[in-house]
């Protein structure tokens, strides 16, 4: 059974865009595969631990292979707790607005407690930084208020660091499998935000239709292989 993690990382709820987008997605997957196995982390709703002392301690305790004490062993118990969420997904989805050209807080701080030596990536001096997520696939739908385009006065390569830093931590906990849906111009009036939507949400489907097909491809050839 497949099992897909939605990861909401805005607090506006019915008017988020990145939530509509990604829900767009995880509904038309759903029809497909209606056995899959659905996780939701809000963010927003969710009481996540401060990375504190004792989980820094913790964190270099391991890094130098000593052992970690009573106090030390459950903060970092918190820290796997959280990641085994993401280890137990075949598929990670992230609804991610854009906050102050970059991702909201929250995320950053559930990223910050996570992405651990030995939680989602190891390191020896021969192989270096090895992501642990592997066979997994990503999307992400994300959400802005401006125009990226290059003819406009925030073009993406510039001011775009939301897209750019989750692909850059998706790749670096093992997951080269990533997709992103983009809805843009939210702020620029109804009209304008409609049709940036249902542009991204008929993506969205378009994406679920092409991911629920190749999953089919897989069984078919699996159980040939068989």
């Amino acid at each position: 059974m497949t099992t897909l993690l939605h990861i909401e990382c805005s607090p506006r709820k019915q008017r988020s865009a990145s939530l509509e987008v990604a829900r767009q997605f995880i509904d038309r997957y759903q029809q497909h595969h209606p056995q899959t196995r659905l996780e939701t982390l809000d963010l927003w709703g969710m009481q996540l631990p401060e990375f504190d002392e004792e989980m820094l301690n913790a964190k270099y305790a391991g890094l130098n292979g000593t052992p970690l004490s009573p106090c030390q062993q459950t903060a970092w118990d918190q820290l796997k707790h959280l990641a085994a969420h993401l280890h137990r997904a075949d598929i990670l989805v992230l609804s991610v607005p854009l906050w102050n050209f970059s991702i909201p807080y929250k995320l950053k701080h559930f990223i910050d407690l996570v992405s651990q030596k030995d939680i989602l990536f190891s390191f020896d001096p021969q192989h270096g930084l090895q992501g642990l997520l592997k066979n997994k696939t990503a999307v992400g739908a994300y959400a802005c208020g401006m125009d990226f385009s290059a003819q406009s006065a925030t073009p993406a390569e510039r001011f775009d660091f939301q897209k750019p830093y989750v692909a850059a931590w998706l790749e670096f906990i093992g997951i080269s499998d990533v997709h992103e849906l983009s809805v843009e111009k939210t702020i620029l009036g109804e009209d304008v935000d409609r049709e940036s939507r249902l542009a991204a949400s008929q993506q969205a489907r378009d994406l679920a239709d092409h991911l629920a097909a190749n999953e089919a491809v897989k069984t078919v050839i699996s159980a040939s292989a068989n």
